[in-house]
């Protein structure tokens, strides 16, 4: 792990290369990025970005997008699902336009009770969840804390359920890495992080890779993913599945190099 001293090195150095990467104005990202499908909502002090599209009497789909990313990630599947669906899709606690919680917790039991204040606030008692990798983490445990609220339950690649050998250990710590990220973090690295998510490079292209290095640096956001990074510990989630009553439907790509297909045979 990396000493203070080390940090500052690294920082210092990084400033000196040109890498130095500060916040960027919130008002400025939601110009950019909020649409007129936009809505902010104050809950337990903090503020949620979502969007609710489609017919408001129509069957009600959650959709949760993964680590890093935002709900923009939904855009063409939401395009798609509010002909049948009313779609409501949110930028998760310390990500996108929501950016930070304010008490700063986002262990997989305060993710879920976010998710439950932010329903409860917009009045829905029961509905379908999809949720991507992180998000599909959070969709299986919000199943399982409220399997009489949830309809239907599609799992993404879901994120949660590692070998038992990692039971224990942050998925998502990375001492040095994190160390850095809050003051250094050029768009290469970025990109170099995100590309094993596409099966396909070419489907990264700049405009995309503009977005994501902007929600990367929102206010907060950074020390948010190093915060869930340091709080987000491997469990065994064989009980906690085992409360989830809902139908679910498990998707998976043979080639994932994020989250290994294999991981897929530990749901059954």
């Amino acid at each position: 792990m990396f000493t203070s001293m080390g940090v500052l090195a690294l920082v210092l150095a990084g400033a000196m290369a040109g890498l130095w990467t500060p916040d960027l104005d919130r008002n400025f990202l939601e110009k950019k990025y909020a649409t007129p499908n936009s809505h902010f909502v104050v809950v337990q002090g903090l503020r949620i970005h979502y969007q609710d599209t489609g017919p408001k009497d129509a069957p009600v789909l959650l959709l949760l997008h993964g680590f890093g990313s935002s709900l923009q990630t939904w855009d063409v599947w939401a395009h798609t699902l509010e002909s049948k669906f009313r779609v409501i899709r949110l930028d998760l606690p310390g990500f996108g336009l929501t950016g930070p919680s304010p008490d700063q917790k986002y262990a997989d039991l305060d993710d879920v009770q976010a998710i439950a204040r932010f329903v409860d606030h917009l009045g829905l008692a029961k509905f379908s969840l999809l949720g991507h990798s992180m998000g599909g983490k959070i969709a299986w445990n919000f199943a399982a804390a409220y399997p009489e609220r949830v309809n239907r339950l599609v799992l993404m690649a879901p994120d949660g359920y590692s070998n038992p050998e990692e039971f224990g250990f942050k998925p998502y710590a990375m001492p040095s890495f994190m160390s850095v990220i809050k003051y250094c973090l050029p768009k290469f690295m970025v990109k170099k992080s995100i590309e094993p998510a596409f099966y396909d490079a070419h489907e990264l292209h700049e405009d995309l890779l503009n977005r994501y290095f902007d929600m990367l640096r929102a206010p907060g956001v950074r020390q948010a993913i190093t915060d869930r990074a340091n709080q987000t510990i491997n469990t065994d989630p064989a009980e906690r599945l085992k409360r989830i009553t809902a139908p679910t439907l498990l998707l998976w790509g043979q080639a994932d190099q994020m989250i290994p297909s294999d991981n897929a045979k530990r749901y059954e």
